[in-house]
């Protein structure tokens, strides 16, 4: 059954031609960095590396189905009605009125981990979707596979929400004006901007993250959080570097989810005395980015946290990455043969 929280009046009139469908397709997905440090649900962009790999061919039979998952651990759903992927890709058939003429079988290659703030079920999804698109045909744009997306989150965290989906869809980065319904700005980004990503292997659950948020605030730190968005968007749009350092401040979600991050102000610490613009969480957390305009110091940075982690016991990964404005990107495909 379709999930009741999408409305697909919009593909009505789509007109699938199955004779030219697709028989494999092999989909990359990026990670990305949700809410860039002030921007709390509203703001993410994607990076190059890590990413989630989808590998999806066309069966005979009727359905989707999965068929292996690596990467995970063993902690994901095989049944196709609970994971994200295949759920997606079924509820994208039945707004399409095919589903009972098409049946897909998935491979899941996991490629970052799980609950580690870079958006792993969106990338897995968004990898899904583009792949089931792509083997029909490319029948919607990006805009009309968002909701899509959004309905994945919501199965993976229970709040369906955009800011790791449209950076992995879209590519760049982006800015989520409203939910209600969808409205979804690119925002340029700046040649020079490097994140350098910290992953440490540590616990901290998106829900158990969401849940020690305040429900209200102080005016004065409201105000001060919008004007360091606003800032930011600017900062963004004139490639002003300086900008940048000045508005990526949080002051509303980082002091409360930083105490679940061991030796964060530490690392804060590390990063911002050796030229970071600026240090912050990226999404949920536990991993933590660094916002640099050189590649040499993002990759200088990451390795004097990991090695400040490593001397307190606590094993991570580390990413540097430009920002990635491709998005999703078809690895490989074949042609289905009668």
């Amino acid at each position: 059954m379709m999930a009741n929280n999408l409305n697909v009046e919009y593909l009505k009139d789509k007109i699938i031609n199955l004779d030219s469908m697709l028989s494999e397709v092999r989909v990359f997905a990026p990670a990305t960095v949700a809410n860039m440090i002030c921007g709390f649900d509203i703001l993410g962009f994607a990076v190059e590396a890590p990413g989630d790999e989808v590998v999806m061919r066309r069966t005979t039979q009727p359905g989707v189905t999965i068929r292996k998952i690596t990467g995970d651990d063993g902690r994901l759903p095989l049944d196709p009605g609970k994971n994200t992927v295949s759920a997606c890709v079924q509820y994208l058939l039945q707004a399409l009125n095919i589903s009972s003429k098409v049946g897909v079988e998935i491979e899941l290659h996991k490629h970052m981990p799980i609950g580690s703030g870079l958006g792993s079920s969106a990338a897995s999804t968004v990898a899904g979707l583009f792949a089931i698109n792509t083997m029909l045909g490319n029948p919607l744009t990006k805009e009309e596979l968002l909701p899509f997306c959004v309905e994945g989150e919501r199965l993976a965290c229970g709040t369906g929400h955009a800011d790791n989906v449209a950076p992995a869809l879209y590519g760049g980065i982006t800015l989520i004006r409203g939910n209600e319904p969808l409205d979804v700005i690119s925002i340029p980004s700046p040649k020079e901007l490097v994140a350098a990503v910290v992953f440490p292997q540590v616990d901290v659950p998106t829900r158990d993250a969401r849940q020690l948020i305040k429900d209200k605030v102080l005016l004065k730190d409201a105000v001060t959080q919008w004007g360091n968005i606003a800032g930011l968007v600017a900062a963004l749009f004139k490639e002003d570097y300086d900008l940048i350092a000045r508005s990526m401040k949080d002051v509303l979600i980082e002091p409360t989810r930083a105490i679940l991050i061991p030796q964060f102000y530490e690392m804060k610490e590390i990063a911002l005395k050796h030229g970071a613009l600026s240090f912050g969480i990226s999404g949920s957390g536990p991993s933590v980015v660094t916002i640099t305009r050189d590649e040499k110091i993002a990759e200088d940075i990451a390795d004097k946290i990991q090695t400040h982690l490593k001397e307190n016991e606590i094993d991570s990964f580390g990413y540097v990455s430009r920002v990635n404005v491709e998005g999703p990107r078809i690895l490989d495909q074949k042609f289905f043969k009668a």
